[in-house]
């Protein structure tokens, strides 16, 4: 659930909860409001949360080693680890 759907939840269980003065005889919508406005702000924070998580990335890049020597062989690679955090929602 994102963020827009979550305020939507909040807002229409404000709606259902404090605009509404209809009586139904088996179901209490005031109850239906608050729990709308429970679900909707459970999903807001649990959105806010992942948003905000950060991801651990390993690039590897290949180096060539010393010169070759006179006979064809195939030069020593060295492999370079580099560790970066960025955000989530920010491109690579």
């Amino acid at each position: 659930m994102g963020i827009g759907a979550s305020v939507f939840l909040l807002a229409i269980g404000a709606i259902i909860t404090f605009a509404f003065n209809v009586r139904v005889g088996w179901l209490d919508l005031d109850i239906v409001g608050w729990i709308l406005m429970a679900v909707g702000a459970f999903g807001l924070v649990f959105s806010l949360t992942m948003m905000n998580r950060r991801r651990t990335v390993v690039t590897r890049s290949a180096t060539a080693g010393p010169a070759a020597p006179v006979a064809p062989t195939y030069p020593e690679q060295q492999v370079v680890e580099q560790r970066t955090q960025y955000d989530v929602d920010r491109p690579v």
